[in-house]
């Protein structure tokens, strides 16, 4: 007898073919598929009638590998559908560090973006801390490691090139990592330490990732883009082909300002497919970007690791010359630009989802100096969100079959982007059914089975006998993400229903309080 049987919905199954009308059956954590209404005995039935049943989606970008260590019931992600998600990206993955306290400085400076860990949880390396997430979580979390701890475990916190020696260590770390379950090698290249790293040798790790299987995932280097609109992206498909690695190219879009055409970009990953390379992207449907504050602040500041950059925001000297270098551009964006969240001091709680302009007036100083004194006084964990991207060309990314989904979700704050909550329901609802950018079995495919093959899980992303029971079932009628920039933490409505390995967690629109996840291995999921 089965556990579960869902039935009289349309089933996609996430290969992109159109649905059908059958049943999906549960047994343990492995799926059961019947062509039509099923006569089927289970001790438990899902009236699915009116709504589109399809595997688990996978997201490609998550920020929330800590958030959801301390928040296990991670509503804000489980309740758009998603099963699985990928952590470690931009390079800023939290495994493997030699000792708890170099782990937590690196936590420290990251804390804007990826959270902080829960009180008195800490690792060294990627097993001990992927135990951490087996079933204790609301869904799936596959590893990818960031460049960041490979190059402080070896070289350290100071932008200086790697030794020979130094090389050899990090290029051993990596591939400890990948037989450990990493799923690939991610950079973050605007982001210190791992931004330090030149293309040489990111080559150099690439190709031990590319040899074991895994992939390449980058955060490309803005810093390049003084050379060429596309050369931070050429130096990702470099390093691909030098490394003889796949490359997957994150939160790829047009920005919203003076950026050439997003033809360009496309052209970029057409030619490279069309040459022969293995060249995939995500994106996520929403214009605002998010990102620690802190990125706004040269990367000079940080050659030490953080107590360099609470150095220089401390120091008259050092924070004169920081002044004078962001007012004349020499920082990575404005951060005026958008709204600042995250604080955390009851004094400081006024400026949530307010400006840098609109605090500097509230305090009476300039922006910048207001920018620096709250970070001092609140920490390095205050997060930025802003426009970023352009909204007319957007639907020519998310459409495109070479990319899939990454909410790129920064769990912080009381404003946090609306991308947040609401990443694959939009996608769903206003590039599905409102502008029919592209069809539903092909959303769903982008969702599901594309991102499923881009990481090598075997099991997940296709309702097929014998896979894994991730399943989710939608209303495509009502489906809706609400979640706006002035009201960013509203749940998606019209997804009553979302399995994790066989079990419910979302249940006829509830929180069942179930934490069936666990880490997923690459080679062994």
């Amino acid at each position: 007898m089965l556990d579960l049987l869902i039935r009289g919905g349309l089933v996609m199954d996430g290969s992109g073919n159109p649905g059908y009308h059958g049943a999906v059956g549960v047994e343990g954590e492995e799926l059961r598929i019947f062509r039509g209404d099923s006569a089927v005995e289970a001790r438990r039935y899902i009236d699915a009638t009116g709504h589109v049943v399809c595997p688990g989606f996978i997201d490609m970008h998550s920020h929330g590998g800590l958030t959801i260590l301390k928040e296990p019931r991670h509503e804000p992600k489980v309740r758009q559908g998603i099963t699985t998600e990928l952590v470690g990206i931009d390079g800023n993955s939290v495994a493997p560090f030699k000792t708890r306290e170099e782990l937590q400085r690196f936590i420290e400076l990251d804390s804007g973006l990826n959270d902080t860990a829960p009180e008195g949880v800490g690792w060294s390396g990627v097993a001990e801390y992927l135990s951490h997430y087996d079933g204790t979580v609301a869904v799936n979390i596959a590893y990818i490691l960031g460049n960041s701890p490979v190059r402080i475990w070896s070289v350290g916190w100071n932008d200086r090139p790697a030794t020979g020696e130094e090389l050899e260590d990090m290029k051993a770390v990596v591939r400890e990592a990948m037989e450990e379950g990493a799923f690939g090698l991610s950079t973050g290249l605007d982001y210190p330490p791992g931004a330090y790293a030149d293309t040489d040798e990111l080559v150099e790790l690439s190709s031990v990732v590319g040899a074991m299987g895994g992939f390449y995932h980058t955060h490309t280097r803005a810093s390049l883009r003084a050379q060429g609109l596309l050369a931070p992206w050429e130096e990702a498909l470099d390093i691909g082909r030098r490394g003889g690695i796949p490359v997957h190219l994150t939160h790829y879009r047009q920005n919203s300002q003076g950026d050439g055409s997003h033809l360009d970009y496309i052209g970029l990953v057409e030619d490279a497919r069309a040459e022969g390379m293995d060249v995939t992207f995500d994106c996520y449907p929403y214009i605002y970007s998010s990102t620690r504050a802190i990125i706004s602040i040269p990367n000079w500041t940080k050659d030490g690791g953080p107590e360099r950059l609470k150095e220089v925001l401390t120091s008259p000297d050092d924070r004169a010359r920081l002044k004078e270098d962001m007012l004349s551009g020499g920082g990575r964006r404005n951060p005026s630009e958008g709204w600042l969240t995250n604080f955390k001091k009851p004094h400081n709680k006024q400026y949530e989802g307010h400006s840098l302009t609109e605090i500097a007036r509230m305090r009476g100083q300039h922006y910048l100096d207001a920018f620096f004194d709250l970070l001092v006084d609140d920490g390095l964990g205050i997060c930025s969100v802003r426009p970023g991207v352009n909204g007319q060309t957007l639907p020519a990314f998310v459409a495109h079959p070479f990319g899939m989904v990454g909410s790129d979700a920064v769990l912080l704050g009381d404003y946090p982007s609306p991308r947040t909550y609401g990443c694959f329901p939009v996608i769903l609802a206003e590039f599905v059914r409102a502008e029919k950018h592209l069809r539903l079995p092909e959303a769903v495919r982008k969702m599901t089975s594309f991102p499923a093959q881009r990481l090598g899980l075997k099991s997940r992303g296709l309702l097929r006998d014998g896979m894994k029971a991730d399943v989710v079932v939608f209303n495509p009628d009502t489906v809706k993400a609400p979640a706006t920039a002035a009201n960013p933490k509203q749940f998606p409505l019209g997804i009553p229903y979302v399995i994790v390995n066989g079990e419910p967690v979302i249940d006829g629109g509830d929180h069942t309080g179930a934490t069936p996840g666990r880490a997923l291995r690459f080679g062994r999921d």
